[in-house]
């Protein structure tokens, strides 16, 4: 059985990985300045967050068409797939699963949605586990459990470097306070059965960052590991070379999507860890 794997960009799934994968990722949509673009296309990320601070009005997301979907899907029943699993961002902070399952439910049980509970590299090493486990034969019961089975051994946890961003977003009820701003706090946020939750703050960037790493050892061997950061490399950078030695596997460093990064702003810096 050919079992395909469709994920959306939110997933932060590079293109050199989703080919290497054979992994298709739908862009979502970035509404910036009265402009519908892709993710990835005509703005890089690094020339986002640069420009985020001094915008009048702050970017909003979409989900792709239910349309877009179903052209995926129908592409990949054309070149022979049998089954078509479809992961997508957590569907309490968007509306890009439920668009998926509208075009999917018109191949039955050849399509499974999945909602991965999860944003950014937590959604990604799901649908890396699906697509190795799909090259490497396994049937589609094998696949679904082996994708719940990792969802339980991630950890996500980011610092902001401002609640402004969140709190100009209105996903984050939370963050609709000002204290954030007040106090000059660095806010820490986690990701917990899809939803976004607050895990504290920290008075200066410094302490939070060795708070990450305190974090990040005390979920001990790591079977993989990303590092988070919205145009803050130089940290992501030391953070890693701090960390690295918990990791069985080559970790990654990102420059989160556009798609998240306009929730979270510039100089965030966090880590989606798979423990072993």
């Amino acid at each position: 059985m050919k079992v395909a794997i469709v994920t959306d960009s939110t997933s932060d799934i590079s293109s050199e990985l989703a080919t290497t994968h054979d992994i298709h990722v739908v862009p979502a949509i970035l509404v910036m300045e009265g402009r519908s673009l892709e993710d990835g296309q005509e703005l890089t990320r690094e020339e986002l967050y640069r420009q985020l601070p001094m915008l009048k009005t702050n970017p909003t997301t979409a989900a792709p068409s239910s349309g877009t979907f179903q052209k995926v899907y129908e592409d990949f029943f054309n070149k022979g797939a049998d089954r078509i699993i479809s992961i997508h961002v957590s569907s309490i902070l968007s509306g890009i699963c439920n668009a998926a399952s509208v075009a999917a439910e018109g191949y039955g049980n050849r399509v499974q949605v999945i909602d991965s509970r999860h944003v950014t590299l937590g959604l990604g090493y799901q649908v890396l586990a699906a697509a190795q486990a799909a090259r490497s034969g396994q049937e589609l019961d094998e696949i679904l459990k082996g994708i719940e089975e990792v969802r339980k051994r991630i950890h996500l946890v980011a610092m902001l470097d401002t609640l402004e961003f969140a709190r100009r977003s209105g996903r984050v009820s939370w963050a609709r306070s000002n204290i954030g701003n007040l106090l000059q706090i660095k806010p820490f946020l986690g990701v917990e059965d899809g939803k976004v939750i607050r895990m504290g703050e920290t008075r200066t960037r410094q302490k939070g960052i060795e708070r990450l790493e305190r974090m990040l050892s005390e979920l001990g061997p790591l079977e993989n590991l990303a590092i988070l950061h919205t145009n803050a490399l130089p940290d992501a950078i030391q953070f890693l070379d701090h960390v690295k030695t918990f990791v069985k596997n080559n970790p990654l460093i990102i420059n989160v999507t556009s798609i998240i990064g306009v929730h979270v702003g510039p100089n965030g810096l966090g880590f989606v860890a798979v423990a072993e």
